[in-house]
């Protein structure tokens, strides 16, 4: 399948955030051709041919962290601090959930993060199988990672889906990881950081999420989270942390020895009082920064043009300084860093040879124009409602608001009401 999207803007993302005009092409799973127009052009060459009619293709956002199937927990354990939250309405209810289940409410986040240009996911779940066939079956971009803890899965089994999920479909991989330190038990993650070892793979985990976290974790071990994973050998072979509100000078250093990743999550930690992570810190370190925006349960809104605005709107308040933070560094966080984060080297920005992972952004609506600067409209004023259309692996899931999946929407929205509606009667 060969496609040239023609006539518009292209926002490459890498080496610059030029904006050049001109036309892409892919070919089935790859960007073919991105550059100036070309003049002559061999139009029986395609099997479509896109007029963005002025309009803007750019790399996908990547959603670093996420819970795709707590789509059935949306609007149903709110306003309650994070330890009761998970503890008394999170984890009950998980526990009523069947393999199908997951896989069906899988499918509903997966449509959500196509309406907001997400090409890919880092989903962590109780369950990695049904999460895989979800996104094979829709033709989604995931990376699993373990959710690992005291009460749920185990070493040998995250052994055995790194071994077989790695090698499940070109759409699918899997990295190592755990819940968190205070739902796991030393000798589980031991385990964790022996697997670390083992395959030379980076590990990946929530952590210092609240300042409770962190003050539970002293008292236990004398060490910060971060420390104390750390020194059981965790994030010898990298990673990254999900939240990472609550860090020390130390943490940062450990991050930054251990080329780890801090993947915010600034919807979620104000919707739990988390607090507000010291992001410009670890930009001013030199650590990559993503963008994830957690499990519809903690957040609701699976929308990274709301996480984006929240990144740099949260930092500025939080250094006092207008300035701090700018558009382009969110921007970058949202793709290229959530790249970097999940492992894929091939979808951070739209060049010959990556993967055909982009959307196209509808710049003829008022919140777009003028267009002063379109990176910071993005950012700034972009939404959900600006896509026009979603691409992953070079086949097009979503355009003008139709879902191309291998479901109907409806049917979909049936089947995850019912589930919800079985467990609560």
């Amino acid at each position: 399948m060969k496609i040239r999207f023609f006539n518009g803007k292209i926002l490459c993302m890498e080496p610059q955030m030029d904006i050049i005009q001109g036309e892409l092409h892919t070919t089935d799973d790859t960007i073919s051709y991105c550059g100036p127009s070309i003049k002559k052009i061999n139009h029986e060459t395609f099997d479509r041919e896109i007029d963005l009619r002025g309009n803007l293709v750019m790399p996908g956002f990547k959603n670093a962290h996420t819970h795709s199937a707590m789509t059935f927990l949306r609007s149903y354990a709110d306003d309650m601090p994070l330890n009761d939250w998970l503890h008394k309405q999170v984890f009950p209810m998980e526990a009523k959930l069947t393999a199908e289940d997951i896989y069906t409410l899988s499918k509903l986040g997966i449509a959500e993060y196509l309406t907001s240009g997400i090409t890919a996911n880092f989903d962590m779940y109780v369950d990695s199988e049904p999460i895989a066939r979800a996104a094979m079956d829709t033709g989604f971009r995931t990376v699993i990672v373990s959710g690992l803890n005291n009460f749920v899965d185990s070493v040998e089994n995250v052994a055995k889906n790194y071994e077989t999920l790695n090698h499940f479909h070109p759409l699918i991989s899997y990295q190592l990881g755990f819940h968190a330190e205070y739902t796991t038990k030393e000798e589980i993650l031991k385990g964790v950081s022996e697997l670390s070892h083992q395959y030379k793979a980076p590990v990946y985990t929530h952590i210092s999420e609240t300042r409770q976290e962190v003050t539970d974790c002293l008292n236990r071990t004398g060490k910060t989270p971060v420390a104390y994973l750390d020194s059981l050998g965790l994030f010898d072979y990298g990673g990254g942390g999900y939240h990472c509100v609550h860090f020390t000078y130390q943490d940062k250093d450990i991050f930054k020895e251990k080329n780890m990743s801090v993947i915010t999550n600034p919807a979620s930690n104000l919707k739990l009082a988390s607090g507000i992570a010291p992001l410009c810190d670890y930009l001013r370190a030199g650590l990559n920064i993503a963008i994830g925006t957690d499990g519809p349960a903690s957040n609701n809104c699976l929308d990274m043009f709301r996480e984006m605005f929240l990144v740099t709107g949260l930092s500025k308040v939080k250094e006092e300084d207008a300035a701090s933070f700018d558009a382009t560094n969110v921007l970058k966080a949202a793709t290229i860093g959530g790249a970097k984060a999940m492992g894929l080297p091939l979808c951070e920005s739209l060049a010959v040879g990556q993967k055909a992972d982009l959307f196209v952004l509808n710049l003829r609506k008022p919140n777009m124009q003028p267009e002063n600067n379109i990176v910071k409209n993005i950012v700034y004023s972009g939404s959900k409602d600006n896509v026009l259309l979603t691409m992953v692996n070079g086949k097009i899931l979503y355009e003008n608001g139709e879902f191309f999946i291998g479901e109907d929407i409806g049917e979909l929205y049936y089947k995850c009401n019912h589930i919800i509606k079985c467990m609560t009667s």
